[in-house]
């Protein structure tokens, strides 16, 4: 029996469509395909056990050929096959309402075309000259068929000799493509959409070294893993079976830290494995490391539609046939599923986040450091993540002990309240660059925060919002008592004039730095408190810091660091030099603060405190030190 037809669509240039849409994506045939055949193979079992199939299933597995001589690719299957009929309604018959209606909507989208109209066996086309199946139907009596199409609407359906049922599809891989005719890229492809399908997936014969070559040898490649960590139950696994699958899944990766095993049946279906990486503070963020599956059939690694923001910090994989996908499986459709989904994976993560903490709080704070980028990323992005982060979020302080916000409140109100009634949480970004100002603090009696990660300087922000009366101050934005003010400030018995003297004899020896500016300020402290200070406004400075996250903000960024010299009044060194240049003219004071060691030095001290002496200056204060000694 022989038989000719054209396909039905309702118009002709299908195939020079497909080709041209999606090309960018033609790799995804090959899962296209598999798929299929593994569909095919999961109904003849589900057959077999109701009773409707009752032959034998025999080895069921999907093969891959290559036959690079007649320039072909076979995908096999032992599956439930297709009759004459049923290739005439699944293959021939295609229903578009009209290629311009077709073509308008999809255009700008490549990726919307496939699945989306049943068109998974037709990305073939995308490689293919010509396609062939050979088919025979589980049922009995059915007699093998083979459809051939070389691109063209028309085709040719004619009976053929086949011993086994199942479907064979031979795509004669056009001059274009070839590259789908070598072994190494049918096997990476087949690694990364295939790897975890739930029926084998053989691709050739495994090898072995022998005689100083490779040699084939009897036993089949299966390149798949059909029973990936994630489809079993999480009280058949130990410990080291979650730690081994991280390994298959990031090669020379560091342990990771926790992991959640997901496992959802209403009202949707989701199972997946989340791991907390290990992240080391102020390196790279990898994104897009969660695998998302649709029955175990790879589909994407972006997967920002169904993951909150912070959580892509994550890795690990989600599989949910309940996720709508478009045509190519590779693009979320946002609708309600998709929330709620996205929804039960933060609160599973604050769960498990907190029942971490609550029983083993010792381990969850050595962790601390790798933890709080994504709990600080939650918190920041997401509200309702934040109201249960509150309970398990960290503060560590430079010595390295932790607290809950309720803890660290309940330790620094009595110190740490302002005249005001504000409550000063004082925080260094760097141990030891601040180390000055953090003793000073502590000679207080106050307690100095360690903020040091990405997303400290936002939740400096962030935290002023959400606790009330509070401010959150960097120990080095002025001097400590001006930073918690707990009296009336000591009045300034300066005049103008004496200010400009002593303004003139420090900055006319300041060093010249690039993008930086000093302005002089006066303050009446202990006479054995500092002498000099160098001191940066808190909004100014953390408006810099955030400019260089943050997109939109870049006007701060180009803007000179600003500081301030910050002369205590009341030590004795300073008194000595307002005493000295009291009544002389500019000239005057600019000559006899070049000939002064003190400013000289007491300047050098300061900007060596911050960090801020380099190059020339640091070699003339290391040489007039030597000199001394």
């Amino acid at each position: 029996m022989s038989q000719n037809g054209k396909i039905g669509v309702t118009t002709e240039n299908i195939f020079p469509i497909i080709k041209k849409f999606l090309y960018s994506d033609h790799e995804i045939f090959l899962r296209e395909l598999v798929s299929n055949a593994v569909d095919a193979t999961q109904k003849l079992k589900t057959y077999s056990s109701l009773g409707e199939f009752k032959g034998e299933l025999g080895d069921l597995y999907i093969n891959i050929k290559i036959d690079k001589e007649n320039g072909t690719l076979t995908i096999s299957d032992r599956g439930i096959g297709m009759t004459n009929e049923e290739i005439d309604k699944y293959i021939n018959q295609i229903a578009f309402s009209s290629a311009n209606e077709f073509l308008d909507k999809y255009k700008k989208d490549a990726n919307s075309i496939i699945g989306h109209f049943g068109l998974g066996f037709y990305s073939s086309f995308m490689v293919s000259k010509k396609v062939e199946i050979i088919t025979k139907s589980f049922k009995e009596g059915a007699e093998a068929v083979k459809w051939s199409c070389d691109g063209s609407p028309e085709y040719t359906i004619e009976t053929v000799e086949k011993a086994d049922r199942g479907t064979d599809i031979v795509l004669y891989i056009d001059d274009e493509n070839k590259n789908f005719l070598e072994k190494n890229e049918i096997d990476k492809l087949l690694k990364k959409y295939c790897r975890f399908l739930p029926v084998p997936i053989v691709f050739g014969k495994k090898t072995e070294w022998k005689d100083g070559k490779s040699v084939e040898t009897d036993e089949n490649n299966v390149i798949n893993e059909t029973s990936p960590l994630w489809t079993r139950k999480p009280s058949d696994l130990k410990d080291e079976d979650y730690k081994k699958f991280y390994q298959d899944l990031y090669p020379f990766s560091d342990e990771p830290m926790f992991w959640i095993h997901l496992n959802v049946d209403y009202p949707f279906k989701l199972t997946g494995i989340l791991y907390f990486p290990q992240i080391k503070s102020n390196v790279d963020l990898n994104k897009n490391k969660i695998q998302l599956y649709s029955n175990q059939v790879f589909v994407t690694d972006s997967v920002e539609g169904i993951v909150p923001e912070f959580l892509t910090l994550m890795h690990g994989v989600l599989d949910s046939p309940d996720i709508p996908l478009n045509v190519s499986r590779s693009y979320l459709q946002s609708d309600q599923n998709v929330k709620k989904i996205s929804s039960h994976i933060t609160k599973k993560v604050a769960d498990r986040l907190e029942e971490i903490f609550k029983n083993d709080r010792t381990q969850f704070e050595e962790k601390w450091d790798s933890l709080k980028v994504f709990i600080e990323y939650g918190m920041l992005t997401d509200e309702k993540f934040n109201d249960r982060a509150q309970k398990f979020c960290l503060l560590k302080n430079t010595d390295g002990k932790a607290f809950t916000f309720e803890e660290y409140k309940t330790l620094i109100s009595a110190n740490q309240t302002d005249k005001e009634g504000n409550l000063i949480y004082l925080y260094a970004n760097n141990k030891d660059e601040q180390y000055t100002y953090i003793g000073s603090a502590k000679d207080k009696g106050y307690d100095v925060i360690l903020f040091d990660g990405q997303l400290d300087v936002h939740m400096a922000s962030f935290l002023e919002q959400k606790f009330e009366k509070s401010r959150f101050v960097r120990v080095d934005s002025d001097t400590i008592d001006n930073i918690i003010v707990k009296d009336d400030a000591k009045e300034i018995k300066l005049t103008d004039k004496q200010k400009e003297e002593l303004s003139e004899a420090f900055t006319s020896q300041l060093p010249k730095i690039d993008k930086t500016e000093f302005t002089v300020d006066y303050k009446a402290l202990d006479e054995k408190a500092q002498p000099i200070q160098i001191t940066q406004n808190e909004f100014m400075r953390r408006m810099k810091e955030m400019s260089a996250m943050q997109t939109g903000m870049g006007f701060y960024g180009e803007m000179p660091n600003n500081y301030n010299l910050v002369l205590n009044i009341e030590h004795p060194l300073i008194k000595n030099i307002m005493a000295d240049v009291d009544g002389k003219d500019k000239e005057a004071v600019v000559s006899y603060a070049g000939n002064n060691a003190d400013i000289r030095q007491l300047i050098d001290l300061a900007l060596l405190s911050n960090g801020m002496l380099k190059g020339e200056a640091l070699n003339n204060f290391i040489k007039r030190n030597m000199e001394n000694i």
